[in-house]
This record gives structure tokens, C-alpha cells and sequence, in this order.
């Protein structure tokens, strides 16, 4: 599926670890939306736009302005029809226009905090609910989300910034042959968009295929209670407050692991997406921006150090083959 006058997703430059973390949310939408955050200019709408072209045919974009009130998000209803008629009238908002699709939030920390609690709980419910005088309408709300910001003009309080799953900081490429490579791609994607997008249907293609594949694997995709460990032990050596990101960094490494084509994460799976979990989460940043993540992953192993010699890996039979994408236990 190829739109015009969208720069395709595979001709971005660079920004690998921004990429990364939208491609994890396409392959599993539950792992809870992504906060870019960087200056102007560093493609963080080109490639949220682009990621839709490599979802499911009839994928929606849905771009939120900042000025969007709560009404405007999740719908109306129309309480004196219903009580004159007893007919439940909903005027749909963006949540339900986004179900099944991206939701592109610009400025994200300009928007009012209260309709950022109502995207996030939407999000991370896959479903919106909406009361009015005792009656309620709810519907599907299973969307990507994508909140980009310019640092420099505010931040989120630490309660918003934690419900984001994932956070990238992006800035400007030093590199002098892909600033080319930027200008070089644009320009020609300004002047002839059918022929530049042509020349990358290959690449998109091949994209498209391994993001469908993976999303039906993820759901099956194994780990055991030593990667389990791995992760709570990471996590509590870096003083991350909360259990949101244990978990934010199990559904990324199963969505990775999937995306790799594997049944069963890794600890590379791990390490990559705690890269993308725990910065927004700690009081100092663990790692640098450039994508080095020899830090984390020595981190990683010195955690492990400190497991012990208790059994945590236990047999096939006894990890979580069939556990939900979320990784989250079944109750008996």
C-alpha cells in the first residue's frame, strides 16, 4: 500500500533508535505509544506519517491539534435526545476515527494534562468509555500513539512521562554524508514524489511483510522466569521507579524478538528495549542518544550476576508459551 506525497518510511536517514521504537509499537500496539523528543526538522512527523503506510490497508492517521478539547477527543452524546427519546445519539471523536490506526499528537506537552490522561488511559485500555448524566457509550480505541515535543518549550510532569511506554530523544545529524543523503532524498521528493516513492517500493514492501509477520507471532513469542529476572533486576540496579517499565520492556522484547522472526526473547531483545523504556524514567539518563548500548548491556549482565544460583529458568512446560502479548500471568 503506497500513498502519494508520503516520504516513505525506509528512505528516512538515520534516526535508527526513533524507527525502532515505532516499528515495536506496529508490531504490538498494547505496548503502549512512543514520546519523541527533539527539536524541529528531524522527521519526527514524516516518519509517524510514514509508519501508517506500513500498517494493515485502510490504517488511519489521525493528527490531534493542540488545541483539541475533551469533547473533541472522545466524542459526545446527546443527553436530551436520550432522555426525550430514550435514544443513546454518540458523536464520534478523534479516539474512535483513530481505532485500528495512528494517533499523532504534535506538542504533546502543549496539550491540556487532562486530555493527555484521556489518550493515554484509551490507549493503554484499547477501548474508550464515555459517561454523561448516568448513561455511557464505549467503543474500540486500539491505536498507536505518537506524542512529539520540542523539549526547549516544556516538559510532561513525570506522571504523563511514565505512561508513555517508550521515549526517543533525536536531534540533527552530525554526520556530513547523511545530512547529504537527507538533502539529496528530499529534494528529489519534492520534485518528482511518484519516481522517488517508486524507487523504494521494494524496501517498503519488504517492511510491510516482516511488520505483518511479526504481529502474528508476537502473541506467542516464549520468555522465561530468568528473563523475567533479568529485566526486574535491571530495572531495580537502575532505581526505576514503578513496575510500569518492567513490563513496557517484556512486551517490547517480545514485539522485537517477533520482529526478528524468533518464538523466544533474547537478551539483545531486552537490552534493546529497555533502551528505548527507561529513559523518560529515570532521575539521570542511563545512556547517551547516539545508539552505544554497551552501557546498558553491561548493566544487563552485572544484574544477571546477581541472581543467584536459584533455578529461574525452569523447563519449557514451565515458562510462558502461552502467555498474552503483554506477558502479563493468567489468573488460575
Amino acid at each position: 500500500m503506497t500513498h502519494q506525497n508520503v516520504f516513505p518510511f525506509t528512505a528516512i536517514v538515520g534516526q535508527e533508535r526513533m524507527k525502532r521504537a515505532l516499528i515495536l509499537n506496529a508490531v504490538n500496539p498494547q505496548i503502549g505509544g512512543v514520546l519523541i523528543r527533539g527539536e524541529r526538522g528531524t522527521a519526527k512527523s514524516t516518519a509517524s506519517r510514514a509508519l501508517s503506510q506500513l500498517l494493515p490497508e485502510g490504517t488511519s492517521f489521525i493528527n490531534l491539534p493542540v488545541s483539541a478539547t475533551e469533547d473533541r477527543v472522545v466524542g459526545t452524546l446527546d443527553i436530551e435526545k436520550a432522555i426525550q427519546s430514550g435514544e443513546k445519539h454518540f458523536e464520534p471523536g478523534v479516539l474512535y476515527h483513530a481505532h485500528d490506526g495512528i494517533l499523532y499528537v504534535d506538542e504533546v506537552n502543549l496539550l491540556d494534562d487532562h486530555v493527555v490522561d484521556l489518550l493515554l488511559d484509551a490507549a493503554a485500555m484499547g477501548v474508550n468509555i464515555v459517561e454523561r448524566e448516568g448513561i455511557s457509550h464505549s467503543h474500540p480505541a486500539r491505536f498507536i500513539l505518537v506524542g512529539t515535543m520540542n523539549p526547549e518549550e516544556g516538559d510532561l510532569r513525570p506522571q504523563l512521562l511514565d505512561r508513555f511506554a517508550f521515549s526517543v530523544t533525536i536531534g540533527g545529524l552530525a554526520e556530513m554524508r547523511s545530512r547529504m543523503a537527507i538533502m539529496e532524498r528530499r529534494i528529489a521528493f519534492e520534485n518528482n514524489a511518484d519516481e522517488f516513492i517508486g524507487g523504494w517500493v521494494d524496501n517498503e514492501q519488504k517492511l510491510r511483510e516482516q511488520i505483518v509477520k511479526a504481529r502474528g507471532l508476537v502473541s506467542g513469542v516464549k520468555y522465561s522466569r530468568r528473563d523475567l529476572a533479568s529485566i526486574a533486576s535491571l530495572t531495580a540496579s537502575m532505581k526505576v521507579d514503578g513496575h510500569r517499565g518492567d513490563i513496557v520492556i517484556l512486551r517490547g522484547a517480545q514485539a522485537h524478538a517477533a520482529f526478528m522472526g524468533r518464538d523466544k526473547i533474547t537478551d539483545e531483545d531486552i537490552i534493546l528495549a529497555a533502551e528505548l523504556a527507561l529513559p523518560h524514567r529515570m532521575k539521570t539518563r542511563p545512556f547517551d542518544d547516539t545508539g552505544d548500548v554497551t552501557d546498558l548491556a553491561d548493566r544487563l549482565e552485572d544484574a544477571q550476576k546477581q541472581l543467584g544460583d536459584e533455578d529461574f529458568d525452569g523447563d519449557p512446560e514451565e515458562t510462558d508459551e502461552n502467555a498474552p502479548a503483554d506477558g502479563e500471568k493468567k489468573t488460575q
